[in-house]
């Protein structure tokens, strides 16, 4: 396709989605199956009118996803509940190591023991397929900053953190394959690539959060007052705090969204915005005398806020583009027959056992437990992940075969998962 028929398919989605959105949200499925459902109509699985080859274009499809990504975890870590507290916080962290580690662990034992995959390969498809996504799983995350369903929070948190702490297993995976250290220095591994870019990762996101919070606020209440872009601002944030994570060999995901729920925190305990019941800080009370002052000069009272909306939209259109993209990676005819074993373990059997273990004791109910099981969807941060191993030099054969099963898995996940969210989450 020219760059001309792919800025008219683009726009062309763009308005439908936009007209339509009041249709979409009242439908049975969600905007991510319509733009597979046009990826797949228009890609080598029947019309052909184009063919995105994830492995020629892997450089490409890794920026895409990594901006995506990115994006999406800095408007996670806004909507989080504040103040952070380990009782609020403890399904959500277990959740995103305990049982996404376990998944790893279930799905590199299915691709070992039943698909024959080498141990290398095996827990890196682990790694590839563990992580639940921030992007595509808008229909079950919070909504706003104020939303208190229980579901819908540890859903968000776990999305937003497991990311990152499923990247030490696509290194881990990588290294056994002979394509880094980790395999061969697995204390290096646990020491630098897990303790430390997780560690260092929450410090260095923490940090820079409440730093600009607080360097925003003095701008806004001190006189002279500043204006701010809080767009940019925000986007800046994003990209020096994912600069500087990288640099020193930290998780930038989880520096990313660390930074925003300190962001967010630190700016509502600056307003003075009151406890409810629950311990959380209510945005919409924030009325102290300095933010008063400052709503009077019609001056926005956050960066989180006023940056929220320009990032949700910047969040839709990766999510239209990725997962069109998609369609055109897909040819149904050529998808591995493992695929549908595949997806049926995890979303059966691993990410549901996952769960349950990794909540024990954490006293959340068996109603919960089954519902947060079953909504692992599965998107861009798997395909990142895949195409970071094809850049890395995954070997030609383990490539197709990693794929053609993550690929499918992805599909499979979108069609599924989109189906049964809202009749599940208005029945919880």
């Amino acid at each position: 396709m020219s760059p001309n028929q792919w800025f008219l398919l683009i726009g062309l989605l763009m308005l439908a989605r936009g007209l339509a959105a009041t249709t979409i949200s009242r439908s049975p499925f969600t905007s991510a199956i319509v733009y597979l459902g046009v990826g797949l109509l228009l890609g080598p699985s029947c019309l052909n009118l184009f063919n995105f080859d994830p492995a020629k274009e892997s450089e490409l499809l890794e920026m895409l996803a990594e901006v995506a990504l990115l994006i999406s975890l800095f408007s996670a870590g806004i909507k989080m509940p504040v103040p952070f507290n380990l009782s609020r916080w403890n399904a959500p962290l277990r959740l995103a190591w305990v049982s996404m580690t376990l998944t790893v662990g279930l799905v590199a034992l299915f691709g070992y023991y039943v698909l024959h995959l080498p141990p290398g390969a095996a827990v890196l498809l682990g790694g590839i397929l563990a992580p639940t996504d921030p992007v595509l799983a808008t229909d079950v995350q919070v909504r706003h900053p104020g939303d208190k369903d229980e579901l819908r929070f540890n859903l968000t948190c776990e999305a937003g953190m497991n990311d990152g702490s499923a990247f030490p297993f696509v290194l881990l995976g990588l290294g056994m394959l002979h394509m880094g250290e980790a395999g061969d220095h697995l204390v290096q591994w646990l020491l630098v690539d897990v303790l430390w870019a997780t560690g260092a990762a929450i410090a260095v996101g923490i940090a820079a959060g409440a730093g600009l919070a607080r360097l925003g606020w003095r701008l806004r209440v001190l006189e002279p007052r500043h204006e701010i872009m809080d767009d940019l601002v925000g986007l800046g944030l994003i990209a020096i705090v994912f600069s500087v994570a990288s640099l020193i060999k930290a998780s930038g995901f989880l520096a990313v969204f660390f930074a925003a729920v300190a962001l967010r925190q630190t700016e509502l305990k600056l307003a003075g915005a009151p406890k409810d019941d629950h311990g959380l800080r209510e945005p919409e009370l924030a009325k102290s005398e300095v933010a008063q002052a400052s709503e009077n000069k019609n001056v926005p009272l956050v960066v989180s806020a006023e940056a929220l909306v320009f990032k949700e939209h910047l969040e839709r259109l990766s999510e239209l583009t990725l997962v069109l993209l998609l369609g055109g990676m897909i040819s149904l005819s050529d998808l591995p027959y493992e695929t549908i074993g595949v997806a049926a373990f995890l979303f059966v059997v691993a990410r549901p056992l996952a769960v349950y273990i990794g909540l024990m004791g954490s006293g959340t109910g068996k109603r919960m437990r089954a519902l947060i099981g079953w909504f692992g969807v599965r998107g861009i941060g798997s395909i990142f992940y895949l195409v970071y191993a094809i850049e890395a030099g995954l070997p030609a054969n383990i490539s197709s075969q990693l794929t053609g099963i993550a690929l499918g898995v992805i599909m499979l996940s979108i069609l599924i998962h989109g189906f049964s969210v809202k009749p599940l989450i208005d029945t919880k």
